[in-house]
C-alpha cells in the first residue's frame, strides 16, 4: 500500500477535522447602545471558535509559534440576519471550507440554539512566518491537523 494514500485521512474524518462548533451566551459586554451585540462581537466570537478549532485539531497558537507559522486574518465579510440579545444561547459553527498554498478561507454561521439564523462570515487568512511575518505555506503536518 501506497504510504501517502495510508496517511490521508478519510473524507469524514478530514470534515469532522474541518469543522467546530463554539457554544456560547452573550453577555452585558457584548451589549451596545441598541441592546443588541455589538457587530465587534460577532467578530470576536468568530475568532473565539476558530482558535477553540485549532486548539481541538492540537494546533494552538503556541504551537504554530514552535512550528514556525500562523495564519493572520486578511478580510471578514459579514452579513447579519437578526441580533443577538443579552442572555441569548449561541452556536457559532465554524468550517476550514479551503487552505491552498498560503491562503485559508473560513465559514462561521452564527445562530441562537433554536436554529434562528443570526449572522454569516467568511473570512479569509494568510499563513505567515512566525518570526518574519512574511507569507509562508503552512508544513503538511499542519495541513493534515486540519483535513486537507
Amino acid at each position: 500500500m501506497n504510504s501517502a494514500l495510508a496517511a490521508q485521512p478519510s473524507a469524514d474524518t478530514a470534515q469532522a477535522l474541518r469543522e467546530h462548533t463554539l457554544t456560547l451566551t452573550v453577555q452585558p459586554s457584548d451589549i451596545d447602545d441598541l441592546q443588541h451585540a455589538n457587530n465587534v462581537a460577532y467578530l470576536v466570537w468568530c475568532e473565539q471558535a476558530a482558535r477553540n478549532h485549532s486548539a481541538r485539531v492540537g494546533m494552538d497558537i503556541a504551537t504554530l509559534r514552535a512550528l514556525g507559522s500562523f495564519a493572520v486574518v486578511r478580510r471578514h465579510n459579514i452579513t447579519y440576519h437578526r441580533p443577538a440579545l443579552l442572555g441569548d444561547q449561541l452556536m457559532v459553527r465554524t468550517v476550514l471550507s479551503s487552505s491552498q498554498g498560503i491562503r485559508a478561507h473560513r465559514e462561521f454561521t452564527i445562530m441562537r440554539v433554536d436554529g434562528t439564523l443570526l449572522a454569516e462570515c467568511q473570512t479569509e487568512w494568510v499563513w505567515v512566518d512566525a518570526f518574519t511575518g512574511r507569507p509562508k505555506r503552512p508544513q503538511a503536518g499542519i495541513c493534515a491537523a486540519f483535513g486537507f
